[in-house]
């Protein structure tokens, strides 16, 4: 039973999903309210109530932790993009949106459906008994092993079907006209014969020479291509708690005092690893069934009393523990909290070589027999020493932090002139970069922050030469820069960038030789002229294209098949020109496998695609919206999140 526990977590992880997927929330969307009602700004409200920034941050750390527990080595940077933020938010609203709807409609949950559902899925089936029903103490114990109760899971999960009942009637309920999937499917597996010949403008780079007025009416006609951002050259200091880490200076005898005083964190949890014998009586089973089960239980007690050193193959012929008797009933090491209780209390309580009585715990009568004991003191000073040693500076640094950064933004503001005053009196860094001022800034810290680049594009800094305020560009961690040089947009002139107007020019003209030599083409097929030069006949659908361009697929399946051979010619811009001759057409098997499989999918689609709509139009009568600055906050956090 122990191993059952430990050998299911896969199972584990799905019942755990059940409750996360649906809803991005692991505390139910009325627990979100509760715990962060009236914290942090509104991004987002439904039916008159906020989604606060509290909330989405929180949204997103459930989000990252289950990312990192299914990619122990995943890149949090990579992983943190505006675009997953906006996401996790547009999922909170959506459980919002349905929650309300579960309100209004008095949508509920009876017991019978959820013992329904709970007996009808398919990955609950190993936790079956012989009479086809859940077995309810596997079922405990496998929730116990996670902190949850059954009473506790079943509520969120009537929650969650709840919720899914909003949307359920649409998607389950809706039926794709027939006539609409047959006019669907039927182009997009319809097969032709085709036969192509390209023509590349890279191989008639060559064959043209522009002239000088070519380039310069290219220019003119295309200034726009030519231009340079507006630009400036700053210098900028950053206030933070890393560079202050680096000018604390820690004691070793500080070090050690914070090490024996903190007896919790540098402690090694007490583990022990033991052997059982378990006989098997399940808490529902009969008491002439326990009684026998635990009158077997003392005569092996006894047997064991008498020879100690038979206990393994007292396990490996007796326990009924198919986890563990094959290796003598060895359990490994355990901490306290793997256990129950009954059983843990039981190990905790003797020493190495000692044999227990016999225990009762949910799962029958065990004998146990305690082998060693491991842990339960500090880990060694020189061992924590580094990582102590790091958090003090931390939070000394912390503590410096919030010292200076009144400090910080009061000088940066009050001698505005120059950063010098600030750098002096702190002990910063100086710092230059270039900078544009687009709305996708590159680089890390204050330079990947929309917020300080558009301070440093603002009207103090440019026109009148002004320190930028200080810029919380991440928590703890404030920014000032100073425009040294500031170059606004500009067309470049043809001289300097006579090179690439050059090069374009040449693309430009061989595509056009490309074409003019394609048309030629596609004229003498049309004309009946023979199939030279064109390639081997090849057979293509839309689900097949057999590695062809997308442009050319499309142009083949929309050519007129009326009459056989068709040729069409593809304009593929500056890659040059393609003519295609479609010689047979193929009609798909409507009665096949394939096309069966996707008229599923297309009804599945419909479903779909009705239920969003039908969503759309609850988030419509719920006057649910996203506040337009949410995507800009996503971007600053993901900037943020990369900087640190």
């Amino acid at each position: 039973m122990f191993d059952f526990v430990r050998t299911h977590t896969r199972l584990l992880q799905f019942l755990l999903a059940l409750l996360v997927f649906p809803s991005f929330i692991l505390f139910g969307i009325q627990g979100y309210s509760r715990f962060s009602e009236g914290a942090g700004n509104s991004v987002a409200k439904v039916a008159g109530q906020s989604v606060t920034r509290a909330e989405w941050d929180t949204a997103y750390q459930r989000q990252l932790e289950m990312a990192r527990r299914r990619q122990p080595n995943l890149d949090v940077k990579a992983f943190d993009t505006p675009e997953l933020r906006m996401q996790i938010l547009e999922g909170l609203v959506r459980d919002r949106v349905l929650e309300t709807a579960v309100q209004k409609m008095h949508l509920t949950v009876s017991g019978e459906q959820l013992a329904r559902h709970l007996q009808s899925m398919p990955e609950l089936q190993q936790l079956r008994g012989p009479d086809g029903q859940i077995d309810r103490a596997k079922y405990k114990a496998l929730l116990q092993a996670q902190g949850w109760t059954a009473e506790a899971f079943e509520a969120r999960l009537s929650q969650e079907l709840a919720l899914q009942q909003v949307l359920a009637g649409i998607e389950g309920g809706s039926l794709a006209p027939k006539g609409n999937a047959k006019a669907a499917l039927e182009p997009l597996l319809q097969q032709r014969e085709v036969q192509l010949q390209r023509f590349d403008a890279k191989d008639y780079l060559s064959k043209v020479s522009p002239t000088d007025a070519e380039i310069e009416a290219y220019y003119k006609a295309h200034e726009a291509q030519f231009k340079a951002p507006e630009q400036a050259a700053i210098e900028y200091v950053v206030l933070d708690v890393e560079s202050l880490k680096r000018g604390i200076n820690v004691s070793e005898e500080e070090v050690r005092k914070a090490y024996d005083a903190d007896k919790v964190q540098f402690s090694m949890p007490e583990e022990r690893r033991a052997s059982h014998i378990l006989i098997k009586a399940e808490k529902d089973a009969s008491a002439a069934d326990r009684a026998k089960a635990k009158a077997k239980a003392e005569a092996l007690l006894a047997e064991v009393k008498k020879n100690p050193a038979a206990f393994g193959e007292l396990a490996k012929k007796n326990s009924d523990d198919p986890g563990s008797k094959d290796q003598g009933g060895d359990l490994g090491f355990f901490a306290r909290d793997a256990m129950t209780k009954p059983f843990s209390d039981a190990a905790f309580s003797m020493k190495p070589g000692d044999v227990s009585g016999v225990v009762e715990t949910e799962f029958g009568y065990h004998i146990i027999k305690l082998a060693e004991v491991r842990g339960g003191g500090k880990k060694p000073f020189e061992a924590v020493k580094a990582s102590i040693e790091d958090d003090l500076k931390k939070q000394g640094a912390l503590r410096r932090y919030t010292e200076l950064a009144s400090e910080f933004s009061n000088t940066v503001y009050e001698q505005s002139d120059s950063l010098q005053p600030v750098i002096e009196k702190l002990k910063l860094e100086k710092r230059t970069a270039t900078v544009q001022h687009t709305t996708a800034p590159q680089g890390e810290g204050p330079l990947g922050s929309q917020k300080f680049i558009d301070a440093v594009f603002g009207a103090e800094a440019l026109r009148n030469k002004r320190n930028t305020d200080a810029v919380e560009i991440a928590p703890n961690q404030l920014a000032a820069a100073h425009v040294v040089q500031y170059t606004p947009a500009r067309t470049l002139p043809l001289a300097e960038v006579k090179d690439r107007v050059r090069e374009r020019v040449v693309a430009a003209q061989a595509s056009a030789q490309a074409r003019k030599e394609g048309e030629a083409r596609l004229a003498q097929l049309k004309q009946g002229g023979d199939t030279a030069g064109l390639a081997q006949p090849v057979m293509i659908s839309r689900v097949k294209p057999e590695g062809l361009p997308r442009q050319i697929v499309d142009a083949a399946l929309r050519a007129d098949a009326g009459k056989l051979p068709a040729a069409v010619g593809v304009d593929l811009g500056d890659q040059g020109y393609a003519v295609v001759r479609v010689s047979k057409v193929q009609a798909p098997d409507t009665a096949g496998q394939e096309f069966k499989a996707l008229e599923s999918r297309y009804e599945q689609s419909w479903g779909n695609a009705e239920a969003q709509a039908y969503y759309n139009a609850l988030k419509a009568r719920y006057k649910a919206e996203v506040k337009p600055n949410a995507k800009a906050e996503a971007s600053e956090a993901a900037a943020s999140a990369a900087a640190r």
